[in-house]
């Protein structure tokens, strides 16, 4: 009697087996989905862009202007402990470029946001401003220090698109709100 109790076991496991794979093929096949769909989805900003240039102590900075291929992916604002403006994009070629923003002490805040970057000691010039140069061992930064708020650009980006997303930044608040691009 356990002989033929153990092949029922083993029968009745497969049966099963086969049964959850049909069922998982029926879900696959009439289930939509679209392997070719980006998985990052682009945010619209202008909500929070708004209520952190209302909130913060400081002028609040977002791109106006970017060239097509800029798609942004993240925006926070949280305006206790000092804590600061967020606005995460990937350029044009899908490399990480955020903007941030605080009243935290410098030296404590840009290496928390710029991934352990250190400040090299040079400077770069973008748009008449003097911005400076930090490198890093996953994030490169530029750094501004301006009315008693950090202006960090950083990422994964090579240089050039940290200098094009720094020269973009404007601070006025309501054509900048009005015209910040929307998700796509």
């Amino acid at each position: 009697m356990a002989s033929k109790r153990g092949k029922q076991t083993v029968r009745d496991m497969i049966l099963s087996m086969l049964v959850i794979t049909a069922v998982a093929g029926v879900v696959y096949i009439f289930i939509p989905h679209d392997d070719k769909a980006d998985p990052i989805k682009a945010v619209d900003y202008r909500v929070e862009l708004a209520t952190a240039r209302r909130a913060a102590p400081y002028p609040v900075a977002a791109p106006a202007g970017l060239p097509d291929g800029w798609k942004p992916t993240s925006v926070s604002y949280e305006g206790q402990n000092g804590a600061g403006w967020h606005l995460g994009f990937l350029d044009p070629d899908d490399k990480y470029v955020a903007v941030e923003q605080s009243t935290t002490p410098a030296k404590k805040y840009i290496p928390e946001v710029s991934q352990d970057a250190e400040n090299t000691g040079r400077t770069r010039d973008v748009s008449g401003q003097v911005w400076e140069v930090w490198k890093g061992p996953k994030y490169d930064a530029l750094v501004l220090h301006a009315e008693g708020v950090t202006t960090v650009v950083t990422g994964s980006a090579p240089a050039d698109r940290l200098a094009e997303m720094a020269a973009s930044l404007k601070t006025a608040s309501a054509d900048d709100a009005a015209g910040a691009p929307t998700a796509s």
